[in-house]
C-alpha cells in the first residue's frame, strides 16, 4: 500500500510542477522567422509541424512496441506454466 501511495505522490508532484517551456528550440525559431521574412512560410511551416509531430510519435511507438512484446511474451510464459 505504501508503494501506491509513492506512485500517487510522485504523480501528483510531476503534474502539479509549472514548468516554463517554449514550443520551439532556437534553430527551428530562427529558420522559421528568415524564411517568414523572406515569403515562404507556408511550405516551411507545414514541414516543420510534420518533423515536430513526427519527432513527438516516435518515442511513444517504440514504448507501444515493447509493451505488447512483453505483454505478448508474458502471455506466452502463463499457457505453458
Amino acid at each position: 500500500m505504501k508503494r501506491v501511495y509513492i506512485i500517487i505522490l510522485t504523480l501528483v508532484a510531476s503534474l502539479s510542477a509549472n514548468i516554463v517551456s517554449y514550443g520551439q528550440c532556437a534553430m527551428c525559431r530562427a529558420t522559421l522567422e528568415t524564411n517568414v521574412s523572406n515569403g515562404a512560410e507556408t511550405v516551411l511551416a507545414a514541414q516543420l509541424n510534420f518533423g515536430i509531430i513526427y519527432l513527438f510519435a516516435s518515442p511513444y511507438l517504440i514504448i507501444a512496441a515493447v509493451g505488447y512484446f512483453w505483454y505478448r511474451n508474458s502471455k506466452k510464459s502463463k499457457n505453458t506454466a
